[in-house]
């Protein structure tokens, strides 16, 4: 049964998976735009962090940042989301995101936004967050127009 935890900074397991998070998409990447967050950028007090379990087993992780407001709307960012590779083709990432979708609507936000990567590497992240009603944007927030960079997001409903 797969179990969402909210934290888990702390663990070795998770640090590592975080770790290979950041490795693969900065490799798949050109340099200057990969914007993952490193373990210190997800432990600012703006940001909600998520892992994945089944038992003991780590199987990926997502969080939730929120962004200031732009245009009256309450604004968050899907982060650092991952699944372990052991793991994929198995609703992990819809779990993760299903979960952040939640705590989203929870803490009063109206909009979810991302960016994630045009590289096919990036391809099924894209395809995920599609099914999941996010559409393609402008950049936002801190963002510039950038060709490596895919912007989506999604309003949230009640």
């Amino acid at each position: 049964m797969i179990e969402v935890r909210a934290g888990g900074l702390d663990d070795p397991r998770v640090v590592a998976l975080l770790m290979h998070h950041l490795e693969t998409a900065r490799a798949h990447t050109a340099a200057g735009s990969a914007h993952a967050l490193d373990l210190s950028g997800l432990k600012t007090p703006d940001i909600h962090f998520f892992s994945a379990w089944d038992g003991a087993t780590l199987l990926g992780t997502g969080a939730l940042k929120r962004l200031s407001t732009e245009h009256g709307d309450a604004l968050g960012e899907v982060k650092s989301m991952h699944t372990a590779e052991a793991a994929r083709r198995r609703g992990i990432g819809s779990k993760l995101l299903e979960h952040i979708i939640v705590v989203a609507r929870a803490e009063g936000l109206k909009r979810l936004s991302l960016e994630t990567g045009s590289w096919d590497y990036f391809k099924p992240a894209r395809d995920l967050y599609a099914r999941h009603g996010f559409e393609v944007c402008a950049p936002f927030g801190d963002y510039v127009p950038d060709r490596n960079s895919v912007f989506m997001t999604r309003v949230l409903r009640d």
